[in-house]
């Protein structure tokens, strides 16, 4: 049988355990998807080591960009971003063979392109985080300019403070890449003078919990299109099962 899983810590709420090991079963697949907390990226070899049928795996927070230095190969997306999410196992020489992958600009790309306009030419994304850089190098691939905004001062970014509707007429794109709005904290959301946003303006929140956080429905009620972070989240986990079956 085959093994798949997840590294990270906490892994309470993961969604891929539940979605693979659903898929697996649906699908005749003869596999199963487990989860490895990780108390240290140390820890990850045992993981190697003692389990001989590990063909792929997931990577969580905290350790994105720690996985890293583990890997014998990087794809150039990953490398780009500084970030991987998907690990492919092969053998190679008789010893483990590892590959990182980020499947969640395969996730972002194909949920956000089909809203684009010719208008979308840039975006502004909230938060400087993991999440924010590959939405950042999704967006570059699509041909559209990107301004970070932070709290805090930081190069190449602009403060919440800075956004007026000068600039909202200019950023067609808001991507929220923050855990603002996030369940259960359904009352906050990012600080934009959402009363400058029109029907010209997409807004895109990676959240998916709850279904439309305020961020989305105040964008909503100026006459905004809006889309959750759901479908990217399926479709980067399709994004890995390919990675993995490629």
């Amino acid at each position: 049988m085959k093994k798949f899983g997840i590294i990270g810590n906490p892994l309470g709420h993961s969604f891929s355990p539940g979605y693979f090991n659903e898929k697996f079963g649906n699908e005749g697949i003869d596999a199963v998807y487990e989860k490895y907390a990780l108390q240290s990226i140390t820890d990850l070899q045992a993981v190697i080591d003692y389990t001989p049928d590990l063909c792929g795996f997931n990577v969580t927070i905290p350790y994105k960009e720690k996985v890293m230095t583990y890997l014998d190969n990087i794809s150039p997306e990953a490398r780009a971003i500084g970030a991987v999410n998907v690990v492919k196992v092969t053998e190679k020489d008789g010893k483990k063979y590892l590959v990182g992958y980020n499947s969640d600009v395969i996730g972002f790309t194909r949920s956000i392109q089909p809203l684009i306009e010719p208008h979308h030419t840039k975006a502004l994304v909230l938060g400087t985080g993991g999440a924010s850089k590959a939405v950042v190098y999704a967006l570059y691939k699509m041909g559209i300019e990107t301004l970070l905004v932070s709290r805090y001062k930081k190069d190449n970014t602009i403060q919440y403070e800075q956004i007026d509707e000068e600039l909202l007429k200019e950023y067609t794109v808001v991507v929220n890449s923050t855990p603002c709005g996030m369940a259960p904290h359904f009352d906050e959301c990012p600080p934009l003078p959402y009363q400058f946003l029109t029907s010209r303006h997409l807004l895109f929140d990676l959240i998916y919990n709850p279904d439309e956080t305020l961020f989305l429905k105040k964008g909503r009620e100026q006459g905004a299109v809006t889309k959750n972070g759901l479908e990217m989240l399926l479709l980067q986990a399709e994004g890995a099962w390919e990675i993995w079956n490629s």
